[in-house]
């Protein structure tokens, strides 16, 4: 038995426009391919090349998908009702670059595809993200390490665009 402690370290960006406005924004850079039809063509998929080539097809602008997003402030508008703030958590990835860090070190899949929370705040819209590399630096393999990064540049990029 093992243990691993992790230091995480969390990218947040403040936007001043409207939790709707902000959400319609990131969505506007991510895939949204159907997720039951894109796992039965990757599935189906005889080569990694191919593999690839449905991936290109679920991408958004960003290099990224959504696999699945959860209204977490939905559960908060029941017992506050409308005085509840907006609250949602998208998970996001591209299975490629995944592959690429999985290969290297088996434990990125649990990290993998990586969460985005989008949150209203007093102040404004929060984008958070935890950095993958924080999660893999523990690890200490640099190729993973490398890949984590360039995936991290992707995801911050993409905070960053939206919130503005």
């Amino acid at each position: 038995m093992a243990t691993r402690q992790l230091v995480v370290q969390r990218f947040s960006v403040t936007s001043p426009k409207a939790f709707h406005d902000a959400v319609t924004a990131f969505q506007a850079a991510i895939g949204h391919p159907d997720m039951s039809s894109f796992s039965q063509n990757i599935a189906a998929a005889k080569t990694f090349s191919e593999v690839e080539r449905i991936v290109q097809g679920g991408i958004g602008p960003s290099g990224l998908m959504e696999f699945a997003r959860m209204d977490l402030g939905a559960v908060l508008r029941k017992k506050n009702a409308t005085a509840a703030p907006n609250s949602m958590r998208f998970i996001v990835g591209n299975p490629v670059i995944m592959s690429r860090m999985l290969q290297q070190v088996p434990d990125a899949g649990s990290y993998a595809p990586v969460t985005v929370l989008i949150d209203e705040r007093e102040d404004g819209t929060y984008f958070s993200y935890d950095r993958m590399a924080s999660f893999l630096d523990v690890y200490g393999n640099p190729e993973a390490l490398k890949v984590a990064r360039e995936l991290d540049a992707k995801g911050e990029d993409l905070l960053t665009s939206a919130a503005r």
